[in-house]
């Protein structure tokens, strides 16, 4: 009996044009970092690659003391990608009168092959008391369809603060600038390092440091990527917290405690026109409780765990139509909650240290029209935990998943993954990768992704696989495959139009000079 395959052959043939493109990248680098995919938690081997400052740092450093405090460098990164069936904003349907949406099969764009780059250059000086560093950003895309170009723009500063403070003579730290900020798995305060932008924010941020642990309290606004423009920081969507950790709290386990605000003004829906990678945010009073533990590394043997738990209070306003002419709709009061449980076994001592995981998570969604109850998934790295198709975010959705990851070379890390699923409340939206939620369409006509509680809540599954390598101690290579089975959703959403799977690849080669 004939069968039929999942994978299309277009999706084949633009694999095989990416693949010629992409390998003498990593054949030919001579810098490298880790693997791109998640590191094994196992032992790691002694021939692996040892951590570096950089291709120009080493060797500076080499020639002289004097280049000691001093740090002189970048990164670049090349990735084509391959979609298959995916969303691509802004180009037209093959079907007139079809919108662009995720997994539409007959009008949706079938593919759309790309190629990224981003180039960071840096210089730092390191005294005792004082450190300063500016960073500049250039990324480009070639072959995008989607408009405007979300992953492209010119170059900017991406970094520029001063820290102050010594935490062996005295335990407050100051920073403040334009500056990264990344806290616990980055699932609401992240650097989205695998958007070709990245995340980055201009803030004052004081940090007390003992031996029992750190605690932070910080006031920021995220920074709006534009492209050909200077990048200004959003000034009407404030955030600020205290977020702490102790590896002494509990015994043998990492434990961090932790308040977030998000204060958004009317003025902030209109603040741009032009604004990439993220939607800017509507009105909000946002307040987030929090706590995560993690195991410490072998403090269980070969087992290990994470928890993290949420609760949202506040008020929260929807907003009519974009920038600059995006209306405010009324406020609700928000409460909302969120949960993440994971868990794993490493084979210490077996071939490869395979580790077996098994994940949860959790973000609630609105049922009360009297009540904002979607969970504010705030500022996160969606890449790190909602699959490498990057389909949704940490709001209205429930996953549950199996992963798996071994070392069978030193240099060589193997990951694979499956997850389903499935809407926490059928009477809230399926919200994207960069937590905007997907519309379009009448409830009830099967044409679109518009609210309708009488639909599955069955979204569908995905499997992943990732192989990274490390070339040298300055450049790694690496190789994805996701492919997402549409669920009872997504076929009853699309079902006047006809649905269809959605396919990913992706390779990548990293160096850092």
């Amino acid at each position: 009996m004939a069968t039929t395959s999942c994978v299309k052959p277009s999706f084949i043939r633009s694999t095989l044009k990416l693949a010629v493109l992409i390998f003498p990248l990593g054949a030919s680098a001579q810098s490298g970092s880790s693997p791109l995919t998640a590191t094994n938690p196992g032992k790691p081997s002694a021939s692996a690659p040892t951590p570096s400052a950089g291709l120009l740092n080493d060797w500076l450093r080499e020639q002289s003391p004097e280049f000691g405090p001093w740090d002189l460098g970048g990164q670049f990164r090349a990735r084509l990608e391959v979609k298959d069936y995916f969303f691509t904003p802004g180009a037209a349907p093959s079907v007139p009168g079809r919108a662009q949406v995720d997994f539409l099969k007959n009008g949706g764009d079938a593919n759309d092959t790309y190629l990224l780059t981003r180039t960071r250059l840096h210089v730092g000086y390191n005294a005792d008391w004082f450190h300063v560093l500016l960073e500049g950003q250039d990324s480009t895309s070639t072959g995008d369809k989607r408009t405007p170009n979300m992953e492209e723009e010119s170059f900017n500063l991406r970094q520029g603060y001063v820290s102050f403070g010594d935490p062996a003579k005295f335990p407050l730290l100051l920073k403040a600038g334009r500056q990264e900020m990344a806290y616990g798995d980055e699932r609401l305060i992240g650097i989205v390092d695998w958007n070709n932008i990245g995340r980055t924010f201009d803030a004052v941020k004081l940090r007390y440091q003992a031996e029992a642990g750190w605690v932070d309290a910080f006031a920021s606004y995220p920074v709006v990527p534009r492209n050909n423009d200077f990048n200004y920081s959003n000034n009407y969507d404030l955030f600020s917290g205290i977020y702490g950790s102790s590896d002494k709290l509990i015994p043998r386990q990492q434990s961090q405690l932790y308040f977030l605000a998000r204060n958004t003004s009317q003025n902030s829906p209109n603040y741009a026109t032009g604004t990439l990678s993220f939607p800017l945010p509507s009105p909000r009073d946002v307040y987030t409780i929090g706590s995560r533990i993690k195991s410490l590394p072998s403090q269980f043997g070969n087992w290990d765990y994470t928890v993290e738990a949420d609760y949202q209070f506040g008020r929260f306003a929807g907003v009519a139509g974009t920038a600059p002419t995006a209306v405010q709709l009324a406020s609700k009061p928000h409460r909302a909650y969120a949960a993440h449980v994971d868990g794993g076994y490493t084979w210490a001592n077996a071939y490869g240290t395979p580790r077996l995981g098994l994940e949860w998570n959790y973000a609630s969604g609105s049922s009360n029209t009297n009540r904002h109850e979607t969970f504010d998934n705030l500022y996160p790295s969606t890449h790190l935990f909602s699959g490498i198709m990057d389909f949704y975010s940490w709001q209205n959705i429930q996953d549950a998943r199996i992963n798996f990851a071994m070392k069978p070379l030193p240099k060589l890390t193997l990951g694979a993954s499956y997850r389903g699923v499935w809407l926490a409340s059928t009477s809230d939206s399926f919200y994207l990768g960069n937590t905007a939620p997907r519309t379009g369409g009448t409830p009830g006509a099967h044409n679109g992704y518009a609210v309708n509680p009488t639909y599955s809540s069955f979204v569908g599954m995905e499997a992943d696989v990732t192989l990274g390598y490390a070339v040298t101690r300055y450049a790694s290579v690496g190789l994805g495959y996701g492919h997402f089975f549409r669920g009872d959703y997504i076929k009853q959403s699309l079902s006047a139009f006809g649905s269809t799977d959605a396919d990913y690849v992706y390779l990548q080669a990293r160096i850092s000079f």
